[in-house]
């Protein structure tokens, strides 16, 4: 039997997107598997799931440490033991330290709701809005030193509406969230991604053809 890819998720709040991953690592098929849930914060939501799915849930509260790079080290040292393969971030609201980061080579994902480059950091849907964009969307990248940076494994896109709010706009987003970011995981399982730079090659991809065209063209 083939080695499942061992992943570790690191949460902070209602973890919709861990649960997201949940789902399709508990699919038979599925090259991963999630082998622990770490938190910074206590009454993180997402730790229900972990528990509810006998995965190790564990809290490391970030206000016991005196430095980030102190936090880090220790969350890096559950990671190990837990011989995790890659981490995932999934509203992990901490900014993870150059050094952890170089810990753990192109070996961490995020998923970030804007079509990055554009709209890195906080306050995405209100800056997409301020800004008059007609399409926005969600963006599942390797973590980089540098905030919101680095290869790009996995976009989608969508309209953004007349009479959108943010709260609207990132829900539409969420849903497909949801969808592309165990995409991303399966395509790291699977061995079929390349890094060269700050470019993710894709073996074997099948790109859509059909475009997203807002506001529609008449006829």
């Amino acid at each position: 039997m083939t080695r499942k890819l061992r992943i570790g998720v690191l949460i902070s709040g209602r973890g919709s997107n861990f649960k997201a991953l949940l789902d399709a690592t508990q699919q038979p098929d599925f090259p991963a598997e999630i082998v622990c849930v770490i938190s910074n914060k206590g009454q993180a939501g997402g730790l229900e799931y972990a528990r509810a799915a006998g995965i190790p849930a564990i809290v490391i509260s970030h206000t016991g440490f005196a430095s980030r790079e102190a936090f880090d080290i220790t969350v890096d040292d559950q990671l190990r033991r837990h011989q995790v393969d890659i981490v995932c971030l999934a509203g992990f609201m901490r900014v993870l330290s150059a050094e952890f980061i170089n810990r753990w080579p192109d070996r961490i994902l995020n998923i970030h709701p804007s079509l990055l480059p554009a709209f890195r950091g906080l306050h995405t849907h209100e800056k997409t809005l301020e800004a008059g964009c007609k399409i926005a969307g969600c963006t599942v990248h390797i973590v980089r030193p540098a905030l919101d940076e680095g290869p790009i494994l996995a976009q989608a896109a969508v309209p953004v509406l007349e009479g959108d709010s943010p709260g609207t706009l990132a829900a539409r987003i969420l849903e497909q969230e949801h969808r592309i970011y165990p995409e991303a995981v399966r395509l790291i399982a699977e061995g079929r991604v390349e890094i060269d730079g700050m470019v993710a090659r894709i073996r074997d991809s099948a790109p859509t053809a059909q475009p997203l065209v807002n506001p529609a063209p008449r006829g």
